[in-house]
């Protein structure tokens, strides 16, 4: 990590000390059997909960369960190796919901990954001209007001499963017409699917509680999945609904490329560069503060 300077060093830091990974200035600083087993820890602690909330994610996001599954994996090893904050893990986002739903909708999934693929470009160049630093000067109140934003039409995205509603028609993606249909839908709640959410809900926030160092969502998730199969709950599970899980990560592909579809899904692309730029530098300066270290926020693009 980069140290503060003394008032007498005026040089401007060098390339390497800008983009040096993590990874790399961990091992130069010493690194021992004790900092291993803590951070194994860790690693596994945040693999469990992380692996419900990327099929959920996913899922959410107009996706397949495993598509978020291999992106927590690929993508949470490649940030968390190559980043600039020692004190963050890459995974999976919940304010990206309603941006990739949206992208899928309008441009399917092959466009959605090229959006993704364009955001990239854009994020290294960002990080390349040095202009990470600047992300920190976005209001509070504007961060907030977009999270609490994000968060009610995540929720909103949720009430056909937490309900267990049939919908009559494809679930739309604008808030105001979601809601209607929802509403038009309440003649089909299932009871079981009320009660499995109402007791998953009760499992997590008692247990972050009562027991904070359990991981909750994944004692919430193993305990009531062998409640609905026990039970034979008529509940849609992710094996009836999506065929199951792969075991094995798929050969990589790049989608179609034109650039007549790059310019469609450049807005996409930009609003995805912003959100995941915003993001990680904002939490990375939360770890600043709460350990004392400064992250590096071009290196942190970069990943």
């Amino acid at each position: 990590m980069i140290e503060t300077s003394s008032a007498s060093s005026m040089s401007r830091p060098s390339f390497s000390d800008l983009f040096m990974p993590k990874l790399v200035t961990v091992l130069r600083e010493g690194y021992g059997i004790a900092a291993l087993r803590a951070d194994a820890v860790a690693g596994l602690t945040v693999a469990i909960v992380a692996l419900p909330l990327s099929m959920a994610i996913a899922i959410a996001s107009g996706a397949t369960p495993e598509s978020g599954l291999f992106t927590a994996i690929v993508g949470g090893f490649l940030v968390s190796a190559l980043g600039g904050s020692r004190f963050q893990i890459g995974g999976p986002a919940g304010a990206f919901i309603v941006l990739v739903a949206s992208t899928v909708d309008r441009h399917g999934i092959e466009g959605m990954v090229l959006a993704t693929m364009m955001a990239g470009l854009f994020l290294i160049v960002v990080g390349l001209l040095r202009l990470g630093t600047f992300i920190k000067f976005i209001p509070y109140p504007v961060t907030v007001g977009f999270t609490a934003g994000i968060a009610i039409i995540i929720f909103a995205s949720q009430v056909k499963n937490l309900l267990g509603l049939r919908l009559d028609d494809k679930e739309p993606a604008a808030f105001v017409a979601k809601v209607e249909m929802l509403a038009r839908s309440s003649d089909t709640l299932s009871p079981a699917a009320v009660a499995l959410s109402i007791l998953t809900i009760g499992l997590i926030v008692g247990a972050r509680r009562l027991r904070p160092t359990w991981p909750g969502m994944l004692i919430a998730v193993a305990l009531v999945s062998v409640v609905t199969w026990v039970g034979a709950l008529p509940v849609e599970t992710i094996g009836s609904h999506f065929g199951g899980i792969p075991s094995m990560l798929p050969a990589p592909s790049v989608p179609a490329l034109s650039l007549e579809k790059m310019q469609a899904v450049l807005p996409d692309a930009v609003a995805f560069a912003l959100l995941g730029a915003i993001e990680s530098l904002l939490s990375a300066v939360v770890a600043d503060g709460m350990t004392g270290r400064r992250h590096r926020s071009n290196c942190e693009l970069l990943a």
